[in-house]
């Protein structure tokens, strides 16, 4: 699974942020490791130089082998809890996806005569 991090202006990219951002995706979606072939994040300040509540944005794009990429979105007031909000709701966001791969693929079963 391959992760690239993505950042405007205002947030400053480097080794570090996505080294730490890297982790934080491992240890949250690591059973989906062999499903995922890329994970894209983009990190934004929406309000640039100015203060303000839940102006740290992070989206996270799943791409899931042989499927439509999956996205989520999180703000908040730092960096950190906007990126653990995104990497948390992705992963809900993918096991409500696999888990209805795995209920359609169980109900196609129960339907074939042959099986």
């Amino acid at each position: 699974m391959q992760i690239q991090v993505n950042s405007s202006n205002q947030i400053q990219g480097n080794v570090r942020l996505n080294e730490w951002v890297s982790s934080i995706l491992h240890s949250n979606l690591e059973r989906y490791e062999d499903d995922l072939t890329r994970i894209e994040v983009h990190l934004r300040d929406d309000n640039g130089a100015k203060p303000g509540p839940h102006d740290k944005r992070c989206q996270m794009e799943a791409r899931p082998k042989g499927h439509q990429p999956i996205s989520v979105t999180h703000t908040a007031t730092s960096l950190d809890q906007a990126v653990d909000g995104a990497a948390s709701k992705l992963n809900h966001a993918l096991e409500h996806f696999y888990g209805k791969l795995r209920s359609k693929r169980g109900a196609l079963e129960l339907s074939d005569p042959e099986a």
